[in-house]
């Protein structure tokens, strides 16, 4: 342990379990040197301070960030590293070449106040803030940071259900192009198996068992998303229809994917599709012309030129419905049937009761369907509180002689069944 002077600025040069830190304190004054190098003292002893043999915290923040995805080539798979990389864009872009180790509570309070200027909503900025603690944990750095940074408050938006009319107008409306042929087809899916977008695009014909009308899910996000599902009608009409479309292209094997991959109209059935995005969007914005009953995008004019109407007010009820809201419907059906909660998450993927209330948004009619039965006139044969609450007394029977323990004791015939359990 020593203490020396380099210009104006005291430096400390130690060792702890072999592994050497040699650090500027920052100060000029003697006795803040030797009170801030007890406290790197403990701070190493504790791990919390990264030696000098390891200069990660000295590098550039962009350096760093090339370094810390490097590390993470075997720890992520392609699409989590893909996510992290493109996390880090905008924190390189605003620290750029400054060290890790100049990091201040500071400059991520204003990097947070500059992403949400430029329209970056709270739940990518705590993503973004969440690969730079990642990061900083490395550098040793974050636990002098951590406790004056929280997380943005983020909007609890878990998904919605369908109402039927709006379902049955989905359905109805996909089939009037044949452009969004795939697209139904996978909604038809997610409505009949809960299967979420990326485990409908992950799915190979292997993985479809057309004799027992059943699929199985070999990956998902999570282990228990690992499932096999049964296929009911409008579920194995679905795939039997997407079957068809693959044995036009020569896309049948078992290795193919069933949602293949399509540019330029060429389909590529070793490559699974990336995004039905442009499709979704439009099929959930189309309106009708109520004059002519055109379906449209959404415009001021209606586009049959002998129309011509005015549509400028109209707009889908559909509109802002997300793919993953299909799953959320399947789980609120299953949930409003007479289906057990372990029936429920076998079929969802579930792992708790909680992720199974997080999905679940029972219904306004399935609520009042459920308190009606609570009610005198709810259901017939039913259980009624009122006329049992307020029925006339019953007379008392005659006094009856006992045996209780061997001693003569009077109770009411009433009373004879507990006299006979406590014998």
């Amino acid at each position: 342990m020593a203490l020396f002077k380099r210009g104006k600025w005291w430096w400390t040069d130690f060792s702890v379990n072999g592994a050497r830190f040699r650090q500027s304190l920052r100060t000029t004054d003697w006795r803040e040197a030797e009170a801030e190098e007890k406290e790197k003292i403990a701070q190493a002893t504790a791990s919390k301070l990264a030696p000098s043999s390891q200069q990660f915290a000295s590098l550039a923040f962009t350096k760093a960030t090339e370094r810390y995805l490097d590390s993470r080539k075997l720890e992520l798979s392609q699409r989590s590293l893909k996510k992290e990389r493109q996390l880090l864009v905008g924190p390189s872009c605003f620290f750029g070449a400054t060290p890790l180790r100049r990091l201040t509570t500071e400059n991520l309070l204003a990097y947070r106040e500059w992403r949400t200027k430029n329209g970056a909503g709270p739940v990518y900025v705590n993503m973004e803030m969440g690969v730079m603690r990642r990061i900083l944990k490395r550098a040793k750095r974050w636990h002098l940071l951590a406790e004056d940074i929280r997380p943005l408050k983020e909007r609890r938006d878990v998904g919605r259900a369908l109402a039927h009319e709006e379902k049955v107008r989905l359905l109805r409306v996909a089939e009037m192009r044949p452009e969004w042929q795939v697209t139904r087809c996978a909604a038809i899916l997610a409505l009949n198996t809960t299967m979420r977008g990326c485990e409908l695009k992950g799915l190979h014909w292997r993985d479809v068992n057309l004799l027992d009308r059943a699929l199985t899910v070999w990956r998902s996000k999570t282990e228990a998303g690992e499932r096999v599902i049964p296929l009911n009608n409008d579920a194995m009409a679905a795939i039997l229809e997407l079957y068809k479309r693959a044995q036009a292209v020569g896309a049948t094997d078992l290795s193919h994917y069933v949602f293949p991959t399509c540019e330029n109209g060429r389909v590529d059935p070793t490559r699974p599709q990336v995004t039905w995005r442009t499709a979704w969007r439009k099929l959930t914005r189309a309106i009708q012309c109520p004059a002519c009953g055109e379906l449209q995008n959404p415009a001021d004019k209606c586009c049959n030129e002998k129309c011509g109407s005015d549509i400028r007010g109209l707009k889908s009820p559909l509109a802002g419905l997300r793919f993953h809201d299909l799953r959320h419907h399947a789980i609120t059906e299953l949930a409003e049937s007479q289906a057990s909660d372990q029936t429920v998450m076998s079929i969802a993927g579930h792992v708790s009761p909680k992720m199974l209330a997080h999905y679940s948004h029972v219904r306004l009619d399935a609520k009042r369907h459920a308190l009606d039965a609570l009610s005198s006139g709810g259901l017939a044969g039913g259980y009624g509180t009122n006329n049992d609450t307020n029925a006339p007394l019953s007379p008392m029977a005659a006094p009856q002689a006992v045996d209780r323990n061997g001693r003569p004791v009077r109770a009411r015939t009433a009373d004879l069944h507990r006299v006979k359990v406590a014998l």
